[in-house]
């Protein structure tokens, strides 16, 4: 079930009222979060019902470990145990959707220059879908509780109905347990205000989504589609300008859609993304892109390599290993995720000095600027590699970016696409960054369009409602378009 269909409409209208009515009561806290459990279940089953299974199964062990964890009179080495039992099985079933057919199919090619085979080993099933963000997110539960940073619930339900949590479940944020499992716990006030900003909060994330990546991504698709003798320099430009922009709207709608859909249910959520577009350098990008996962690398993978080895020359391998574990998150392939974790760790080594000789050498203004351009060229180009489904196609984007000779130029039409299509792709760019650079540099006029007139709010929501009618991708009624992220 999509948040950008007709569907999913119905069904958070339902639950909205039921929630609000009758469910969310001082004296019915536990029958509240069954419900929750019960239509988070129903909203992931509906993609393929086998996949409760794996949830349920995470949850369960989760349940048991930190139940175990949570006794410290117990001794270290069966604590380690119990916290091994959950690594083990939250690992092993991420491994084994994610990663088993990749090394399969790594094996089989390394294999197959003695005349072997391994190919006879891939098993047919599909990626299930969130299960990188809610493995992540129950196990940060156990590793916490192990660490003695926080005390297990002993309510299941609420557990249960925490990990399932449908507005962030499949695709973040990715929640700690200290910060969203006490939400659970507690009667929620109905607060006219905070419904309010969640449903405009809602409306903005989906407008992100349909009216501007989902029409990117029509670009993109049809340029990456393109042999080497159809891509001319203005394409290859415009469409790693577009899916840059693309990947980052379609998973900050998403993003935005989840924290606003859990506002209207009295639960906030994190701040996923911080116009990570203006950041000042790779250093600083990381800090404001998915910040969820960024934190959780930090304190569960960063952290332990750090504590074990606090030797100054183990820090580039530990930056190295961290991006690649990221790209490795992402995705299973080596000519793409793999590769693109390498260069970012290339990118975030080289932005050091060069930050320092813009310090002593430029004004403060100049070298932020310098900063902010060496840092978003690198990720831009770097993103062709996510992009590209094989490393052949990528090479063609790259070397399409020269291709500027009169006879390059002449192949401007091959897409298929109108010139209108392009302009407003443009635009649509343009609108995104006008008002995430008053977020950014004038943040007063933003807190001022939420906590001043209502008419400006109400206005801006029936606008961007009619622009997703109108501009949708695929017209009226018909916006059910995956979110990038799914796929991770």
């Amino acid at each position: 079930m999509q948040f950008n269909s007709c569907a999913f409409g119905i069904f958070m209208a339902v639950v909205f009222l039921l929630y609000w009515a009758y469910f969310n009561h001082p004296s019915r806290i536990r029958l509240r979060n069954g419900f929750i459990l019960v239509v988070s279940y129903l909203f992931y089953g509906w993609w393929d019902w086998r996949f409760l299974s794996l949830i349920a199964i995470s949850s369960l062990v989760d349940f048991m470990a930190g139940w175990s964890l949570g006794n410290y009179e117990l001794p270290e080495s069966v604590r380690r145990r119990w916290l091994a039992l959950s690594l083990t099985v939250n690992l092993g079933l991420l491994g084994a959707f994610k990663y088993f057919n990749f090394f399969m199919e790594s094996a089989d090619r390394a294999l197959s220059g003695m005349g072997l085979s391994a190919a006879e080993l891939r098993l047919e099933w599909i990626l299930p879908v969130g299960i990188s963000f809610y493995t992540f997110q129950t196990l940060s539960y156990t590793i916490d509780i192990y660490r003695k940073e926080f005390r297990p619930v002993r309510d299941p339900i609420a557990f249960f109905a925490y990990v399932a949590f449908f507005p962030q479940l499949v695709a973040g944020p990715i929640e700690r347990a200290h910060k969203m499992l006490p939400q659970f716990n507690r009667f929620h006030k109905i607060d006219e205000h905070a419904i309010k900003s969640g449903l405009l909060l809602v409306i903005w994330g989906l407008f992100k989504k349909i009216v501007i990546a989902d029409r990117l991504a029509l670009y993109v698709n049809q340029a990456y589609a393109l042999g080497s003798d159809e891509l001319s320099g203005p394409i290859a430009l415009s469409t790693v300008v577009f899916f840059t922009l693309q990947i980052y709207v379609d998973f900050s709608a998403y993003s935005e859609i989840a924290i606003g859909l859990a506002r209207m249910l009295g639960f906030e959520l994190s701040t996923n993304f911080r116009r990570p577009l203006f950041a000042n350098g790779i250093q600083d990008f990381w800090k404001r892109w998915h910040i969820s996962l960024t934190k959780w690398f930090g304190d569960y993978i960063m952290r332990p390599l750090r504590e074990r080895s606090k030797r100054s020359e183990r820090k580039a391998i530990h930056v190295i290993v961290l991006f690649l574990i990221i790209g490795l998150w992402h995705g299973a392939s080596w000519n793409s995720f793999f590769l693109w974790g390498i260069v970012n760790s290339f990118i975030f080594f080289a932005q050091v000095p060069l930050d320092k000789y813009f310090a002593s050498t430029f004004s403060k203004s100049s070298a932020r600027l310098l900063s902010i351009i060496f840092g978003s060229v690198s990720l831009y180009l770097s993103l062709v590699l996510f992009r590209a489904e094989t490393f052949i196609s990528a090479k063609v984007m790259y070397a399409g970016l020269f291709e500027w000779s009169d006879a390059a130029l002449n192949h401007s039409s091959s897409l298929g696409l109108t010139s209108t299509e392009w302009y407003f792709s443009w635009f649509s760019i343009g609108l995104l960054l006008t008002i995430e650079s008053i977020q950014e540099w004038k943040p007063q006029w933003a807190l001022q369009f939420h906590d001043g007139s209502s008419w400006m709010r109400w206005s801006s929501a029936l606008i961007m409602s009619i622009a997703i009618l109108i501009f949708g991708s695929y017209g009226i009624y018909r916006f059910a378009e995956d979110f990038i992220y799914f796929q991770f």
